[in-house]
């Protein structure tokens, strides 16, 4: 186990899981320093008692740095940015990235003697905020044992090591494709239900205690969908993202899974209609609009009022 008594963290992205995650380690008593290129977010980190800064080079041989960033790519102009001063120990890497990009980083951390682990993570805004995600981690055993203590923080301990860098990566968008086609088909299968004058709620209660529930129809349905409220704080263009980086991973080893392909083919379609900025819950309103209060794309949702009506430029109710 690593045995650093220095206790100075940046975090590189204060978005929802950024900003949970530097307030949890705040209140592990790490000393947090956030960078984001959002003021707003930096604004939030800072009413958290976080500081923050809007210089990323301020943040180069930081000791120990967690990533959370949007995309493969950020991670691969942030990394030797951080690294460009001694003191380094380990980079954790929390983004939902790509094997190729992780085993890259690693090998760039270990010349320069740091540690780089990918380690992204599951559990939304609130298991970021309670420190109780789980992550998905790709390192070597000297990385992972540098990287633990930002990991124990995390995660309570509640983290699987994969295997070799890039490992996790490829785990976690296995697990995102499979919850992509979770909430694909247990959105069908309420549909279902609901035309045969079953009420989706008590149809998904039902499921959950047998084989076919998961947290999708336990808790995902139940508090989002059915509710019409879709605030799940994870995006519908991150999570086509993935399904689509699942398949694409797939492909570069010679793999064609089928169903997961069409899974993913139903997202960009959905994220056609919706928008990247739609909650991923929102994939009911496509596959199942009649059980979502949110109804379907270009619908007036249940219980809203009725849309103005504009003629030759003066709006009237209709």
């Amino acid at each position: 186990m690593n045995t650093s008594t220095d206790r100075r963290i940046a975090v590189i992205g204060l978005g929802a899981m950024g900003g949970a995650m530097a307030a949890t380690l705040h209140r592990a008593g790490w000393e947090v320093t956030g960078f984001d290129p959002s003021e707003a977010a930096r604004s939030a980190a800072s009413d958290a008692g976080i500081r923050a800064t809007d210089t990323l080079s301020d943040l180069a041989g930081t000791p120990y740095v967690v990533l959370s960033l949007p995309a493969a790519s950020m991670v691969q102009t942030t990394v030797p940015q951080l690294l460009a001063a001694p003191g380094t120990i380990a980079i954790i890497d929390t983004t939902t990235s790509e094997p190729a990009t992780s085993r890259q980083m690693a090998d760039l951390a270990e010349a320069q003697g740091a540690a780089f682990v990918d380690a992204p993570v599951s559990g939304g805004r609130d298991g970021a905020a309670s420190g109780s995600l789980s992550a998905f981690v790709g390192a070597t055993g000297g990385a992972l044992a540098a990287a633990e203590p930002v990991l124990l923080a995390l995660t309570g301990g509640k983290y699987s090591h994969i295997g070799g860098p890039g490992s996790g990566n490829v785990v976690k968008l296995l697990n995102n494709v499979l919850a992509a086609a979770n909430l694909v088909s247990v959105g069908e299968a309420l549909g279902v239900a609901q035309a045969y004058g079953i009420d989706p709620a008590t149809a998904a209660a039902s499921i959950s205690q047998a084989s076919g529930g998961s947290k999708v129809s336990a808790n995902m349905y139940p508090n989002w969908v059915l509710t019409g409220t879709h605030d799940s704080g994870f995006s519908l263009g991150l999570m086509a993202r993935d399904a689509a980086l699942a398949v694409q991973v797939a492909a570069q080893i010679g793999e064609t899974p089928a169903l997961l392909a069409a899974v993913a083919g139903q997202w960009q379609e959905a994220l056609a209609v919706l928008g990247p900025r739609a909650d991923f819950t929102e994939i009911a309103r496509t596959v199942a609009p009649a059980i979502t209060p949110a109804g379907a794309p270009g619908t007036t949702p249940a219980g809203a009022p009725p849309a103005p009506v504009t003629t030759n430029g003066t709006t009237a109710v209709a």
